[in-house]
């Protein structure tokens, strides 16, 4: 059993910084990509950012030059350097990994983390 191990949460002023970070515990056949979501009630979650194995990234355009993600594979963990927060940054932030089981079932397939509350807010 895979868990992800979320942390770095809290409470922030506007134009502060937050750190994120999450590890894939246990076992993973291989994994594509990593990456952090985002959800405030009543809307679906979206994406934010994401990186795979090879150091590709993706981010949502309302984040771009402000939050940075990165990963270090070897630990299975992916970060997300949040600088210059807004207010409306304010969601419960999810840890996502995609992975193949096996070359038989390549999936893909995804984990997620119980999510981890980031606050922006003077």
């Amino acid at each position: 059993q895979v868990q992800l191990v979320e942390s770095g949460g809290g409470l922030v002023q506007p134009g502060g910084s937050l750190r994120l970070s999450c590890a894939a515990v246990g076992r993973i056949f291989r994994i594509t990509s990593m990456g952090w979501y985002r959800q405030v009630p009543g809307n679906q979650r979206e994406l934010v950012a994401t990186i795979t194995t090879d150091g590709s990234t993706n981010y949502t355009d309302s984040v771009k030059g402000r939050f940075t993600i990165s990963r270090d594979n070897a630990k299975n963990t992916v970060y997300l350097q949040m600088n210059s927060l807004k207010p409306e940054d304010t969601a419960v932030y999810y840890c996502n990994v995609r992975y193949a089981r096996s070359i038989w079932y390549p999936g893909p397939y995804d984990y997620w983390g119980q999510g981890t509350q980031v606050t922006v807010s003077s």
